[in-house]
């Protein structure tokens, strides 16, 4: 089943001089997908991830997610679509200091009006599953920055959105943290078929997609899928950036 289809995609930014961000980008991601989005800075792969999450508004083509078109909703429907059927996972956590873990996790049932019964169940469930039912009283600064990731992940995955979008979620982490974030991440997908979308730098993190889409000057520039052994489309991965180009530093040369 195919949860977003993206067609002929066009993005263009006007200004004195216009620049163009995205071309012509055409991408599907099938149910219980994981698919990584890499490329050098400025490539245009935020600026994707931006418009599938209704951030940002598309020039041309057009976007479907779950066989719905957000651009034609209302505001309030709009606000909606993205609180059920979308998660979101982002660098820098965007977790609320003044509630505990599990308010912060909550949040999006609460908006929604969920029965407090029904909460316990999932968080317990949740909890358990990232690992996380130790810290769930705690405040936010009272925990690591991969508990914040995971409690991110948890507060994304809590009202089982259709597409789950994680720009940069290792981006703040150390190694291990990175590596227990993601290892997280590929096993909600395997386990619970949850259908994911990765915008990376780091080709570790991205070498625990099923796939890896690649962008260079706003446009398409190469797919790999991952096949059974990890190990070789991490090498596979590195082979692409390195074609692709870009500074050295933007893309992380640690080791799976």
């Amino acid at each position: 089943m195919e949860i977003c289809s993206v067609q002929n995609l066009g993005k263009v930014y006007k200004g004195a001089v216009s620049q163009v961000a995205l071309s012509d980008i055409n991408l599907t991601i099938q149910a219980g997908e994981f698919v990584g989005i890499m490329g050098p800075s400025g490539s245009g792969k935020t600026t994707l991830l931006n418009m599938i999450s209704t951030i940002d508004t598309p020039t041309s083509g057009k976007i479907t997610i779950s066989g719905q078109n957000p651009f034609t909703m209302s505001q309030d429907e709009l606000a909606m679509f993205r609180r059920r059927e979308l998660g979101f996972v982002f660098q820098s956590f965007n977790l609320l200091h003044t509630l505990t873990v599990k308010e912060n996790i909550l949040l999006p049932l609460t908006l929604d009006g969920v029965k407090v019964a029904e909460m316990n169940d999932r968080i317990a469930h949740l909890a358990d599953n990232l690992g996380i039912t130790p810290i769930l009283d705690k405040r936010t600064y009272e925990i690591s920055g991969g508990q914040a990731q995971r409690t991110a992940v948890a507060r994304a995955l809590i009202h089982q959105p259709k597409l789950l979008l994680a720009d940069e979620p290792t981006g703040n982490l150390d190694s291990k943290s990175a590596r227990d974030v993601m290892e997280i991440m590929e096993r909600r997908n395997k386990e619970n078929r949850d259908t994911m979308m990765l915008v990376t730098h780091d080709p570790v993190a991205a070498s625990y997609c099923n796939r890896v889409v690649f962008i260079k000057d706003g446009q398409l520039y190469n797919e790999i899928h991952c096949g059974d052994n990890r190990g070789a489309f991490y090498q596979k991965i590195l082979n692409v950036l390195s074609l692709l180009g870009g500074t050295g530093h933007e893309f992380s040369p640690v080791r799976p």
